[in-house]
């Protein structure tokens, strides 16, 4: 197939440090290269990739500090996927709601996969154009939004290989956090519970502008470099050894995660989670076996000791068999010719394409 696939442009493909959207359009770039697919990257220019790369600017908007209006770099790349449509078997979105008034006019078929969640505002623009070709990323992600024309869930994957087995945590122990840190993660939760339990807390994770002032007013304070320990943005060698070395990572989110990369790749290294029960998280987590999914703040707090028994070889089993990178690419393959079967159905010509796309 000619497949375009369509990243957000504030971060680099795949990103440096924190940048989970990125990371999973990375795998599946390179990875459908190696199946033999055509593929085009819309991306910044300093992505890295295998497939051929398209870019409207230079370099991360979030790095650039000369961008006043990143509006108008996706609006942009958007025009160039226009521009280019014709070229494409099938253009595959990963940066939301953005791309759907402009999908609509393309004749090639379109897929969007959905990352976030939905709002009151975007239910409105979603359930407009619901006949576009969807993605989800956990059942649990499509809950409470609108009607739309959901081709499958496809869970996220990441490379294994990439995440070395950790059989034992690190003696002393500590207690790991990774994420953004912003009140929909649980940061301050994190820290609450490390401080009501006496645990060394080790942090790693990005602070987005928007977020700057939480961290600043609510988070800053509370770091000691002792027992709570902030460890900044930290690239992949880094943030494997921060949870490897765990006894358990902490997933204390406040909102409905609709994937959550964080769990399996902490999971794959085998340390296992501590989860609030929202969103995605029973639907990722194997709870009694790789992670404790709790109701409260109160069963966090207790359920540190029954995850310190958890067979740390399970928790990255499950990423094996049900989170790597060949089984999210099986997954969308076949979604992208449930597309494209449905599209040329309607136009008559199934057969004749379902024939070359075989």
């Amino acid at each position: 197939m000619r497949i375009a696939q369509v990243s957000p442009l504030a971060e680099r493909v795949p990103p440096p440090g924190y940048g989970g959207i990125e990371l999973v359009v990375s795998h599946i770039t390179d990875e459908l290269v190696r199946r033999g697919h055509e593929v085009t990257l819309f991306a910044s220019g300093d992505s890295h990739t295998l497939a051929k790369l398209e870019s409207v600017v230079p370099r991360a908007l979030r790095l650039d500090p000369t961008v006043k209006e990143p509006a108008v770099y996706d609006m942009l790349q958007l025009n160039r996927i226009y521009e280019m449509a014709s070229q494409f078997d099938i253009i595959h979105f990963h940066n939301g709601y953005s791309a759907l008034p402009l999908a609509e006019l393309m004749k090639t078929s379109v897929v969007h996969t959905l990352h976030g969640n939905f709002s009151a505002d975007s239910r409105k623009l979603y359930q407009k154009y619901g006949n576009q070709g969807y993605i989800s990323i956990t059942n649990a992600q499509r809950e409470g939004g609108p009607e739309l024309n959901y081709l499958d869930t496809v869970y996220n994957g990441i490379d294994i290989e990439a995440y070395p087995f950790f059989p034992k945590p690190q003696d002393p122990p500590y207690l790991a956090f990774l994420g953004r840190i912003s009140p929909e993660k649980g940061i301050h939760h994190a820290i609450a519970i490390a401080k009501a339990t006496g645990w060394h807390l080790k942090i790693a994770g990005k602070v987005d502008p928007v977020d700057q002032k939480f961290y600043e007013n609510e988070i800053k304070p509370q770091i000691d470099g002792t027992q709570i320990e902030y460890l900044g943005e930290t690239n992949h060698q880094q943030k494997v050894e921060v949870i490897g070395n765990a006894v358990a990572t902490l997933f204390p989110i406040t909102w409905r995660e609709p994937f959550g990369l964080v769990m399996i790749e902490s999971m794959c290294t085998g340390t296992p989670l501590i989860a609030m029960n929202l969103g995605s998280v029973p639907e990722v987590i194997d709870h009694g076996k790789t992670g404790i999914v709790c109701n409260s703040i109160e069963e966090m707090i207790a359920a540190i000791p029954a995850a310190m028994k958890l067979d740390r070889q399970a928790c990255r089993d499950r990423v094996v068999s049900q989170f790597s990178i060949a089984k999210m690419v099986d997954g969308y393959e076949a979604a992208f010719r449930l597309a494209l079967s449905k599209t040329f159905h309607q136009n008559g010509h199934i057969k004749d394409k379902l024939t070359v796309i075989a």
